[in-house]
């Protein structure tokens, strides 16, 4: 296989979502109540099924599972990343994600969840929250349990352009009118703090799940430190968001063509712009809102165009 993989997005309704997914990425999307585009992904809840190629109709999930020299022979249990999309027409609810060793201890699952999002776009005046207050998990304990939610939760500006990390344990909520790209640990375990009371089309309230929340939560938060560096191949300019355990992560802009040698296998995500891809295997137009996978059977490719692409890998 010396090609791309095209990905069809998996669109995912949510409590919170609306009808941007389509507005912005042209995404056929199966309701006005649309928060998610899972772009890339090998999750049992929701994975892309593959769009050309001798491997055309088979999903990313069966591809991992059966043809892992596609993958660099990598000896995960599971498919790695997950690429997603996010369309925040309301708060989310304020929540928390666990580590590895949680996850596997509690969920029977091999991965926790770190996250990182690029902020697409975003409505003046958007906050996401980030962090929290307490000192002490018997302080976090209290705050909790008195629902002084204004004192506890850390309320961040955000503008398009911002990068943030958020490891696992991290107290968060994406905000309203926020429009981000996710990349993540392939996982789907949120544990949720607080939801704003709301409640669905039946009347029912989501589930909370403080004592999980409680557990997994950093005490004190602390801020991740980023180091940014930047370089230019050909007539790209890579910009490093973060380089961390689990992934990494850059931004490409392309202004012409750039030639690269490929050692790994890539996951690209197409934020805007258009333009073209060739490989050994062929060549093909890509558009904003387009997902692909470069494996690591590809030598060589020559990416071109007008367009910004986030390039995601995972990190071993």
């Amino acid at each position: 296989m010396k090609d791309i993989l095209k990905l069809k997005p998996v669109l995912q309704e949510k409590i919170w979502g609306g009808t941007r997914l389509q507005e912005a990425f042209n995404y056929e999307v199966p309701s006005d109540n649309t928060g998610e585009c899972w772009g890339i992904s090998g999750h049992e809840n929701g994975t892309n099924v593959i769009e050309n190629g001798p491997f055309s109709g088979m999903t990313l999930r069966q591809l991992w599972n059966e043809h892992r020299e596609l993958f660099d022979n990598d000896e995960g249990e599971e498919f790695p990343l997950l690429v997603k999309i996010i369309d925040a027409q309301d708060d989310l609810s304020v929540q928390v994600h666990p580590d590895d060793e949680y996850a596997k201890k509690h969920e029977g699952y091999a991965f926790g969840k770190t996250e990182c999002w690029y902020i697409l776009d975003a409505e003046p005046g958007a906050q996401l929250v980030l962090g929290h207050d307490a000192n002490t998990r018997e302080q976090l304990c209290e705050l909790v349990e008195a629902e002084e939610w204004d004192r506890l939760f850390r309320q961040v500006p955000v503008e398009k352009g911002n990068f943030v990390y958020v490891p696992s344990g991290t107290v968060h909520a994406i905000g309203k009118g926020i429009l981000i790209l996710e990349i993540q640990q392939s996982s789907d375990i949120t544990y949720r703090f607080y939801d704003y009371d709301r409640r669905d089309a039946s009347g029912n309230t989501r589930n909370l799940h403080i004592e999980d929340s409680i557990a997994c939560s950093m005490v004190p938060h602390k801020d991740p430190v980023l180091e940014r560096e930047s370089w230019e191949v050909d007539s790209v300019k890579v910009e490093r968001l973060i380089k961390e355990n689990y992934f990494t992560v850059d931004k490409w802009e392309l202004s012409g063509k750039g030639t690269f040698n490929n050692g790994t296998y890539l996951l690209m995500s197409v934020i805007d712009g258009r333009g073209k891809i060739k490989t050994e295997g062929g060549t093909h137009q890509l558009n904003k809102g387009d997902h692909f996978i470069i494996p690591s059977t590809v030598d060589r490719y020559t990416i071109s165009g007008n367009m910004t692409v986030v390039v995601s890998q995972s990190t071993k």
